[in-house]
């Protein structure tokens, strides 16, 4: 195997053997009856190209899919395609710079309609439009064209070599839309498609009947799925909204549910909602992180709507005494036995995960509060007027602090607020219904994208385990702004020639030690130069009514991936 061929194959690691399916309980489709789901982050939109937020690609992933994905095990495996395109295989040309896809023959849309590669040149063109805001365009980065020399072929050429091209259309972040239902919904007019949005074609295993933005969707199973006798579920009635508490308990105590997504509790309470019986808590360690992001533009209310958190800088975060005393300021040890025991660990890093990407650079284990007051008083930062809050030349350091509502989250903040008020800040928090902050609507005041505050916490991750696409989120462009319908994941609006640099080297970059180092170097870059301040390493932690068969927890792609295998039990 030449080098490009052995580089294709451990950064994707792929298997070409049919995937591995769980206990596939031979029937009719529909014979199980329903299926009930709870997300206690609503879902706001079934487009992912139109929001960020893991809630809305997830949901999405029932209908819309991919031509490739990601397995439990991170494996890429082909889902619309017919096999993964390599050097070896002939789909992959030797100079990297072209990538040819081979659809499965026969499939077709859940109106009946073929499903062709028109649609997925159809799905670049509607992502990449430069009127348009994708919130999922560091998929297509480096893309020259796509064409189509037939129904079933689709040939992505890059502008240069690319030593990992898996990353348009494939996991579900980068699912192919029908280009007949889209095809007026392009550019400045994405966001005003209510009906495509809300109610998308698609191939999966379920079809959309009815969409209540933020409450509750009803699905029913895909008369025209690909394999017969799936889906075993007639309809999925997927609930949105509430808190993960009460979602827990639906699952694990009441049995009102059977699958409850996220359950960000503290360990003690899931071990509690455990002992009800019903249900079984499921867990998995990815890429996912708890950070605090930092706003590296101006979010002051004063300033006019098309420069609010766009000019730059900010009045003080830009300042490395300022954010490396944050950071020196918290206790990591103690949030994660507080917030999450054995489903998080300690991170420096925005990419803990794969271990081969995650960087060893630096420590953070150790809460340091005398050293953080130093380092403000050695860099001017001081409490002339011993009001408890230090400034410098006018400037305060007064921070508004924002996050979702969540019990863990909110114990994550007074512990903070407390901390950075210790060494001279004056902290105010505010928490928001995770379904609007995580919503991506492009009026709303209140959505992560927006960042109208100085520092905001979340987590979110990244499918697959090659994080090129995922560290591309912090090239200068990908920041949202009125012009990108505020889409865009570069939330921290970070912006270094350097970082942007060292990403197209990678991105051109085959042998895999080098992908790694160069990985880990962009991963220090971003934290060490005020893009954020990471907190936990989380596990996904969800849990499912023990007589749902064929869930198999999945850390790298959607978690619903494989819906169209569960089952009821019986038990």
């Amino acid at each position: 195997m030449n080098t490009k061929s052995a580089l294709l194959c451990a950064a994707a690691s792929f298997a070409l053997a049919p995937m591995a399916l769980a206990d596939a309980h031979e029937g009719e489709r529909g014979r199980d009856g329903q299926v009930n789901i709870i997300y206690w982050q609503a879902p706001s939109t079934l487009n992912p190209f139109l929001s960020g937020g893991t809630k809305d690609v997830e949901a999405a992933s029932l209908v819309v899919e991919p031509l490739a994905r990601f397995d439990e095990t991170g494996t890429i495996q082909p889902w619309l395609a017919e096999e993964i395109p390599t050097v070896e295989n002939g789909g992959i040309t030797e100079d990297l710079k072209q990538i040819t896809w081979k659809i499965t023959p026969g499939l077709v849309w859940s109106d009946g309609t073929p499903f062709t590669s028109a649609d997925v040149k159809f799905t670049y063109e509607y992502c990449t439009n430069p009127e348009g805001g994708c919130a999922q365009i560091t998929k297509f980065e480096g893309i020259e064209s796509v064409e189509t020399p037939d129904d079933l072929t689709v040939v992505v050429t890059f502008a240069e070599p690319n030593p990992y091209p898996y990353t348009a259309f494939v996991g579900g972040e980068s699912p192919i839309l029908q280009a007949a239902q889209f095809a007026d919904c392009v550019g400045a007019a994405a966001s005003t498609c209510t009906d495509q949005n809300f109610n998308p074609i698609g191939t999966g295993p379920f079809v959309v009947d009815e969409f209540r933005t933020n409450d509750v969707i009803s699905f029913s199973a895909n008369p025209n799925y690909r394999e017969a006798g799936k889906p075993a579920f007639a309809s999925v009635n997927f609930k949105g909204g509430g808190d993960a508490e009460a979602a827990g308990r639906a699952v694990m105590q009441t049995g009102e549910f059977d699958y409850a997504w996220n359950l960000q509790l503290a360990p003690e309470v899931i071990a509690q909602m455990e002992s009800g019986g019903l249900g079984t808590p499921v867990a998995g360690f990815g890429p996912l992180v708890e950070r605090i992001m930092l706003n590296n533009t101006n979010p002051d209310p004063a300033l006019p709507p098309e420069e609010r958190s766009v000019v730059r800088p900010h009045p003080f975060l830009g300042d490395p005494a300022v954010y490396n005393a944050m950071s020196m300021a918290i206790d990591r040890p103690l949030l994660v036995e507080i917030g999450y025991g054995q489903a998080g660990r300690v991170t420096c890093n925005w990419v803990p995960a794969p271990e081969a990407f995650s960087s060893t650079s630096m420590t953070c284990d150790t809460q340091d509060l005398e050293g953080a007051k130093a380092m403000l008083e050695e860099a001017g930062w001081v409490d002339s007027n011993g009001d408890g809050v230090r400034e410098k030349d006018g400037v305060e350091l007064r921070v508004l602090y924002q996050t979702s509502t969540n019990a863990v989250r909110q114990d994550f903040q007074a512990l903070i607020k407390e901390w950075w008020e210790e060494i001279g800040f004056a902290v105010e928090l505010r928490n928001i219904n995770a379904s609007v902050f995580f919503g991506g609507d492009a009026g709303s005041p209140d959505t992560f994208q927006k960042f109208y505050a100085d520092v905001e916490m979340y987590a979110n991750t990244f499918n697959g385990t090659d994080p090129q696409a995922y560290l591309g989120n912090g090239l200068c462009d990908k920041a949202p702004t009125p012009a990108t319908q505020w889409q865009g994941e570069n939330i921290s609006r970070f912006c270094m020639e350097e970082y942007d640099a060292l990403w197209n080297e990678l991105a051109q970059t085959a042998d895999l030690s080098e992908r790694q180092r160069i990985g880990k170097e962009l991963n220090d870059m971003i934290v060490q130069n005020g893009g954020m301040i990471p907190l936990v390493h989380r596990g996904r932690l969800s849990a499912h009514a023990n007589d749902l068969g064929g869930i198999k927890l999945n850390v790298w792609d959607s978690e619903l991936w494989n819906i169209a295998d569960w089952y009821r039990t019986g038990n």
